[in-house]
């Protein structure tokens, strides 16, 4: 129970439901905390700015994604990893959303 207390925001859903929403708190969170640029290609980012930004993204995922992620160490290759699995949600979510909103 206090894993999930001293979560910012909630944990990205193995179905990938949440997914949109997930990529925008963590991508204003790791700005907040200045570590942004560790999800960008060709990063000059520290060991320590890594593992920080990699504890931060594995403590917002589904339990059954942190381990079937449990060998990457790198927080770019997760955030790749995430994003090769459920960007084509966009696909399906956006054009949803624009129809909802006209």
């Amino acid at each position: 129970m206090a894993n999930i207390e001293n979560r910012k925001f909630i944990a990205l859903d193995i179905s990938g439901k949440n997914y949109l929403s997930w990529v925008f708190d963590v991508k204003l969170h790791l700005s907040a905390k200045k570590l942004r640029h560790t999800i960008e290609e060709d990063n000059a980012a520290s060991n320590e700015e890594r593992a920080t930004a990699l504890i931060f993204l594995r403590h917002h995922i589904d339990d059954g994604l942190k381990y079937e992620y449990l060998t990457v160490e790198n927080p770019l290759e997760l955030w790749q990893n995430l994003n090769d699995r459920f960007e084509h949600l966009k696909a399906v979510i956006l054009p949803k959303a624009l129809n909802d909103w006209s």
